[in-house]
């Protein structure tokens, strides 16, 4: 059975599925009625267009296994692709819904690699969103939180696209339409779906808040959700946009591992978008996947304006002077030394592969660690107004391939910048089959398209690969639009 016509619940006319699509598939009502709202769009509109549905069976209930098979079976009926994955392993016995999205989207990135797709969906709806944005609220306003609420960041609630690993389009079409929209819709398809207990479980912050939700109040709290969330949205674009631009027209990297703020962004006229632009630059300089605290943050910036002075926040040591503004690591808590693997993630501030051609090279393990306050001091030189100091400070955290002691050299050097010759004295070769590229820390695993704008600008700074396009006709980092 196909849909004779597509519901109108989802404009999938805005996405570009030229590279196919991988639909995260639970079984659920959401995710189901995703699944056939996608089927229909394909198969009346590009009937070529790869489709997958993955099932993750996270192997916590002893039902998952033969849920997934009834998705499997719905699939096969359907003429749709389908795999399931499983999380396999230990289980953490805290955190266990964010240790379990962690390896969901980990499993379907991998699903997605297999099959040449570059676009996963997911069935989030307005319930999902609404819920997502009283969670973050009763977290501001909970007791004991001293700190003002950040800029409306966490407002904004889930993304209609979010980034992951810088490879990988999450695209949530959904997030506009209500639950029992898409329930009423399988009703008429007569498409059961499962109702997983867990989503019920009170032990958990979001079923709490579900249940809650399904009370006397919980259809105004939601209507009061969603225009709430798209307002923040709003306002966190604007304000990244601003940020952007103040970093792209006053920032710099004189050296690998060193950021120079002119000492004009001291004075900037938008204070708001020179405080956002400097909580992202610290994330990203100390290799932090969360932004700094906005009451520090401010009282950092303030501390500016008064005259020379040296911090530390974030992992970032702050060296303001004369002559600018600079950032770079702290020499505390860097990764110990390492064997490179063929894919991972340095100090948050580096992407390292290993080609395979480099097995005629691992006769001694290659390892990765700090380049060290000592080979450092042997490359830094003063340039472009930035002090030798400050050049070594910043190379001495970089991170460097050695092997049986040697160092090989640095790794993710970026070519002309002062400090980075083509090796040190007694370096060996550098494998060629080794790579090295810069990452933006606070989004290198996960880029909500709300924040693009400074995300790419400063990707644009540290010589990161700039972000992949994002799968939207005529984009703007919020659309799609939810619907009212």
């Amino acid at each position: 059975m196909t849909l004779d016509t597509e519901p109108d619940l989802s404009d999938f006319s805005r996405i570009d599925f030229s590279n196919g699509a991988v639909a995260a598939v639970s079984g659920g009502s959401d995710s189901t009625a995703l699944l056939l709202l996608l089927k229909a769009h394909f198969d009346r509109n590009a009937p070529a267009t790869k489709l997958l549905a993955v099932t993750i069976d996270h192997q916590l209930r002893p039902q998952a296994a033969a849920e997934a098979q009834a998705v499997a079976r719905l699939c096969a009926a359907r003429g749709i692709a389908h795999r399931v994955l499983a999380w396999s392993g230990h289980k953490p016995s805290t955190g266990l819904p964010a240790a379990a999205r962690e390896a969901r989207y980990r499993l379907l990135a991998e699903a997605a690699d297999a099959a040449g797709i570059g676009l996963i969906l997911t069935g989030h709806t307005a319930d999902d969103q609404a819920e997502t944005v009283l969670m973050r609220q009763a977290r501001d306003d909970g007791p004991g939180e001293e700190r003002p609420r950040e800029e409306g960041r966490g407002l904004a609630g889930m993304a209609p696209a979010t980034l992951y690993e810088w490879r990988h389009w999450i695209v949530r079409p959904l997030l506009g339409i209500r639950r029992a929209e898409l329930r009423e819709f399988l009703r008429r398809e007569q498409v059961a779906w499962i109702e997983d207990p867990t989503n019920a479980d009170t032990a958990f912050e979001r079923p709490r808040v579900r249940a809650a939700l399904a009370e006397g109040d919980g259809a105004p709290r939601v209507a009061e959700a969603i225009p709430l969330a798209r307002k923040a949205a709003a306002e966190r674009e604007q304000l990244g946009h601003r940020a952007a631009m103040l970093i792209r027209s006053l920032a710099s990297r004189p050296a690998a591992g060193l950021v120079r703020l002119d000492r004009d962004f001291a004075t900037a006229a938008d204070s708001r978008a020179a405080i956002y632009a400097l909580r992202i630059l610290l994330a990203a300089t100390g290799g932090t996947a969360f932004l700094p605290d906005q009451a520090r943050s401010e009282a950092l910036f303030g501390r500016f304006r008064t005259g020379p002075l040296c911090a530390t926040l974030s992992r970032t040591v702050i060296d303001a002077r004369r002559t600018g503004i600079f950032l770079h690591r702290e020499l505390r808590d860097l990764p110990p030394a390492v064997a490179l693997s063929g894919n991972a993630l340095w100090d948050c501030r580096r992407r390292i592969t290993l080609g395979d051609s480099s097995g005629a090279l691992l006769i001694a393990p290659l390892l990765v660690a700090p380049l060290g306050a000592a080979l450092a001091a042997k490359r830094a030189i003063e340039g472009h107004g930035t002090p030798a100091s400050l050049v070594r400070a910043a190379l001495a955290a970089e991170p460097a391939l050695w092997q049986d002691g040697e160092c090989l050299g640095l790794l993710g050097e970026g070519p002309g910048l002062p400090g980075e010759g083509p090796g040190l004295p007694g370096e060996g070769p550098m494998p060629a089959a080794v790579a090295a590229y810069p990452a933006v820390a606070p989004f290198a695993r996960f880029l909500p398209s709300f924040d693009l704008a400074p995300a790419d600008a400063v990707a644009a700074l540290l010589g990161a690969a700039p972000v992949p396009a994002v799968p939207f006709g005529g984009h703007s980092a919020g659309l799609p639009r939810a619907k009212a």
